[in-house]
């Protein structure tokens, strides 16, 4: 990926002008690193400005395989030269060392200067070409396979769009359907446009289709013919005033399919008057941000969603067996191969088709089953023209990122967190001057998922993207693309590795449990070669002692590694991990002693025991400026940052894990900008006084996290916690029930989870305690009996989380009452407790009110 690589080198060179580079010889060296980085920036606007602007996609891949193959030579030579320099043990070797960067930074300096004279004589065709017509057009003949099913399973979406298109509203009224690619939306638009009922609402009908380049003349065309009959040659001009003429004091109802731009969306809506005489616009796009600033204020975007199981069996079987029934002994198989379209109809539609090439037997339908994986692969070529369109009109700054997400996302959700390290690590995000490079990531992945290419999967207790997924047939489109983009290198579990063709993999992504030794090179073989840049395992293995060489023959070899997540793998890397000097992120087990002194670009820190380990070990970070996240499991600590030679504020850090630290005042007040915090201590005396006062210094925290083993709660106020603290978790602080009012003194908490934090049998909250602005609520085991509340004192409550209550006798009726709740979740509390929560929302939907969610897991007795 040019865009990528290009980002990943700049980000190198950046770095040779911080403080913590000065061995780099970079009085030398500066003005040619400058001199560079200004060519990489110019080459890097370039693809971001030819990406939104030509039509030739051949011409554009051309160009990007062209910047991408000299960028990541040229990024080989600096990072080899780089590392000569940091792991030179004298004064003469890193002269010498200094000497050799020197030279090949000319090198390189040259070759992209070149390259970028070569790339910017090259002129696009202003008019496209053959390959751009075929990319924009080539998805017809699948859509219309799609348009002529039956709307099994989208009967709601049906009626919902039926009664916005028949509402009293007077205006002109646009009625946006968004969603994936293959999802339905031009059914669902073809279906409510030809019914009957439809049809005879309104004057004049007109679809047109769009598609990924918006043509206004094809448009106008489109449009005239549908309203007037008219195939006079006329200019733009004419045929606006036509179209327009020819829908004045009409009611109208136009389908505009398939839009892709809110400029399209904007010179087309002039030539729609508005008669206030109930006139409607239909319109599909895959992009949440094009339907949001489409519709209108009291019609929001109409999301069309997957099919559940039972419509998409009955999808497939009308599909396949018209109106006969499936025969009995193919039921159960064929229910298991249409679990695995997911829900999309595209998807069901080409297995039909497929399959009812075939003859219906037993023995075929068996075989497809077993072989799904292949089959699947000819079914994702089906309906790849379809699906394309949205990748290729990725703008250069997400692609990678999304082409990531199908490395890491076989058969499972990936965390949010996780990845959006990940992208860091590996250059795929920019920080902005206003904005960090979280922020950055966090907004490109919610653009992923507004462009219907990322699923949204579990949420967080404040309701923002915990887990998210890919549609497997998106998954496959990005592991062709990553293939040929040279992004990630899924590797095969059931192939010796040394077969495996990745000389030239710059990421490795290790997703299947690897059982057999054989899987991996020896120590002298070349299977992985040195310019791997990203080795990371998704799985856990389960490796003997006697496998324990892999740590050499694998990860040794990666001597250019930036991201190594091997925490699943259950061996000791600590002999490794100092090598590796240009990691950026590193998720390992260790045992031994860890010295991190020439790991100066590291970003995450995620370490855990190796399962001998029980030696207490310091963590050494505090020479660390680019460091963004540490996790460390016990017995790994945080080394004594007043003990270190020179040691740096960590103005970067934002989560940071400490278990059982003896430094944790000294530690917290030397990362001032901490947004996470996790303190977990079970240790006899921790001097809690000190940690409480240093945490008032911690004005950017926005999560907490406690677990004490003891704790004198009696040093708890609402003054002394961080003021912009937005989540709060206890666990075992045991603080009593009358006593917790002083947590309603912090002015913007809106998550609250207590586990075995509060004790008493009876919990009343006097009238003056207002949590003003909590939205979550959870509590898990205790011994509370007696709950007294008012409605005011939660104003803002949406969630009410119970566990473990056993003695609770019920939830107060005046919670009820709270005109925001909407989940109540109760697990294994007492019947009095499921009761009350059952009355509460019988009542509320005698009122009308239907949003309440209850939820229930009973004891077992």
């Amino acid at each position: 990926m040019a865009y990528a690589a290009l980002s990943s080198l700049m980000y190198t060179l950046d770095q040779l002008f911080k403080p913590n580079q000065y061995f780099v010889c970079r009085s030398c060296i500066q003005q040619h690193v400058q001199s560079l980085y200004q060519n990489l920036s110019v080459l890097q606007v370039f693809l971001d400005d030819t990406t939104k602007e030509t039509k030739d996609i051949e011409t554009l891949k051309f160009i990007e395989k062209r910047i991408r193959d000299v960028i990541y030579k040229a990024e080989d030579k600096v990072d080899s030269s780089l590392r000569n320099i940091i792991l030179a043990d004298h004064t003469k070797r890193r002269k010498k060392a200094c000497r050799s960067f020197y030279e090949e930074l000319l090198k390189v300096e040259e070759k992209v200067y070149f390259l970028k004279k070569e790339v910017m004589m090259i002129e696009f065709s202003k008019h496209g070409s053959k390959s751009a017509e075929l990319a924009t057009t080539s998805s017809s003949p699948e859509k219309s396979k799609i348009e002529e099913n039956t709307i099994v399973g989208m009967e709601d979406d049906f009626n919902t769009i039926l009664d916005r298109l028949t509402s009293q509203t007077h205006e002109l009224t646009v009625i946006p359907i968004f969603g994936m690619g293959g999802i339905g939306k031009t059914t669902l638009a073809r279906k409510v446009y030809e019914d009957s009922s439809i049809r005879s609402r309104f004057d004049k009908h007109a679809w047109v289709t769009i598609s990924q380049e918006y043509n206004q003349r094809q448009m106008l065309l489109e449009v005239a013919s549908s309203i007037t009959g008219s195939k006079q040659e006329m200019n733009d001009d004419q045929l606006m005033v036509i179209v327009y003429r020819g829908l004045k004091h009409s009611r109208f109802l136009i389908v505009i399919d398939d839009i892709w731009s809110t400029e399209a969306w904007d010179q087309m809506k002039r030539i729609f008057p508005n008669d206030d005489n109930k006139s409607r616009i239909l319109l599909t796009t895959r992009l949440k941000y094009v339907a949001d600033y489409v519709s209108c204020p009291d019609y929001p975007p109409h999301s069309k969603s997957f099919l559940n199981p039972d419509d998409s069996w009955n999808l497939f079987t009308e599909k396949l067996f018209k109106k006969d029934l499936c025969p009995s002994l193919l039921v159960e198989i064929g229910k298991h191969i249409v679990q695995q379209c997911q829900g999309l109809p595209l998807l069901i539609v080409v297995v039909a088709g497929l399959l009812g090439k075939m003859d219906l037997t037993h023995d075929n339908w068996k075989n497809v089953e077993e072989n799904l994986n292949s089959f699947f692969g000819t079914v994702s070529e089906r309906c790849q023209s379809i699906l394309s369109l949205s990748y290729n009109y990725l703008p250069q700054y997400l692609r990678a990122c999304f082409l990531y997400v199908g490395g890491l996302s076989e058969d499972m959700e990936i965390g949010v967190s996780k990845l959006i390290r990940l992208w860091i690590a590996e250059q795929f995000v920019k920080a902005t001057s206003n904005k960090n490079l979280e922020v950055v990531a966090e907004e490109c992945l919610q653009e992923l998922v507004d462009r219907s290419l990322i699923l949204t999967g579990k949420q967080r207790a404040n309701r923002r993207m915990k887990s998210c997924k890919i549609h497997d047939l998106l998954r496959q489109l990005c592991l062709r693309e990553a293939h040929t983009e040279n992004v990630v290198h899924i590797m095969n579990g059931n192939a010796p590795m040394s077969s495996e063709a990745i000389d030239d993999q710059r990421r490795v992504i290790f997703p299947l449990e690897i059982k057999e030794k054989q899987v991996f090179p020896t120590k002298h073989s070349s299977g992985i070669t040195s310019i791997t840049r990203s080795f990371i395992s998704t799985k856990f293995y389960y490796f003997t002692r006697h496998n324990i060489g892999i740590t050499s023959s694998i990860v040794s070899q990666l001597k250019l590694l930036k991201v190594l997540d091997v925490l699943s793998v259950r061996l000791d890397f600590s002999s490794v991990i100092p090598e590796l000097v240009h990691l950026r992120y590193v998720a390992a087990r260790i045992e031994g002693v860890l010295s991190l002194a020439k790991l100066r670009n590291l970003q995450t820190i995620i370490l855990a025991r190796a399962e001998e380990a029980k030696l207490k070990q310091p963590v050494d970070i505090w020479r660390m400026t680019e460091i963004r996240h540490v996790d460390t499991e016990w017995p790994l600590y945080i080394s004594n940052p007043l003990e270190a030679e020179q040691p740096l504020f960590l103005n970067n850090l934002q989560t940071l894990y400490l278990r059982n630290s003896p430094f944790v005042a000294e530690i917290i007040r030397r990362t001032p900008n901490l947004k996470k915090l996790k303190i977990l201590d079970d240790s006899e005396h921790p001097d809690w006084h000190a940690i409480i006062e240093s945490l008032i210094l911690l004005e950017e925290l926005e999560t907490l996290h406690i677990e004490l083993g003891t704790l004198d709660w009696m040093i708890f106020s609402g003054d002394n916690f961080p003021p912009n603290l937005k989540q709060l978790k206890l666990s075992y602080t045991s603080i009593p029930w009358e006593d917790m009012k002083f947590l309603a003194n912090l002015p913007n908490l809106e998550v609250l989870k207590g586990y075995y934090a509060f004790k008493g049998t009876n919990w009343k909250v006097d009238e003056d305690v207002v949590f003003h602005k909590l939205k979550y609520l959870q509590i898990v085991t205790g011994d509370l009996q007696k709950w007294e509340v008012g409605s005011d004192n939660f104003p803002l409550l949406e969630q009410l989380i119970l566990h473990r209550l056993y003695d609770l006798e019920e939830i107060p009726e005046s919670i009820g009452e709270i005109m925001t709740l909407k989940f109540i979740q109760i697990e294994y509390c007492g019947s009095g407790v499921e009761n009350s929560a059952k009355k509460i929302q019988e009542e509320q939907q005698s009122l009308g009110d239907y949003e309440l969610q209850l939820q229930i897991t009973p004891m077992v007795c």
